[in-house]
């Protein structure tokens, strides 16, 4: 049974490493998301870097989910001291699992702090597929998925949660 691909990305307006009240706020309520989602519903797993350091996306070993890539539209820092990004790498058993997770509970309330914390653009934030039950989606596959969503709309191949598509590749609704 084929599992759905999240992946999230977001230009943040100060590098990580700043320690101001704004990104304090963003990582504290980031915190909190992952456990909450992580005990979703549907939830299966997440890229996290092998040696558990927080912050430290460039150059940490990310396993089986491959090397951290980001779009060619970000063009801030890619060291601890200058990145100023946020992007997420997830697997899920289905569309409304995934759906449910990102637009409710503490999720939704970040969601409506967003503009606080990232720049505006006109870039898409998420993308979405479907992988082979045994296949562990990586972060270039993502960042290609990303591009192309932004370049050529929703396909079966890469699609929204506002413009979804099944396994078979048939639009439906989340």
């Amino acid at each position: 049974m084929p599992r759905l691909a999240l992946y999230t990305f977001g230009v943040l307006k100060s590098p990580l490493s700043d320690p101001g009240p704004t990104t304090r706020e963003f990582y504290d309520i980031g915190e909190a998301v992952y456990r909450r989602i992580s005990a979703h519903p549907g939830y299966l797993a997440r890229a996290e870097p092998a040696g558990g350091e927080h912050g430290v996306l460039f150059g940490a070993d990310w396993g089986a989910w491959g090397e951290f890539a980001v779009p060619a539209w970000y063009a801030k820092g890619r060291t601890p001291d200058t990145t100023a990004l946020a992007s997420t790498l997830s697997l899920w058993t289905d569309l409304r699992s995934a759906r449910d997770a990102v637009h409710t509970g503490l999720h939704r309330e970040a969601l409506t702090r967003r503009h606080d914390w990232f720049e505006r653009s006109r870039h898409p934030t998420h993308v979405l597929w479907w992988v082979p039950e045994d296949a562990t989606p990586t972060w270039r596959e993502g960042v290609d998925k990303l591009e192309r969503l932004h370049r050529h709309g929703p396909a079966p191949q890469r699609f929204t949660f506002p413009q979804p598509f099944t396994p078979e590749g048939v639009p439906t609704r989340s």
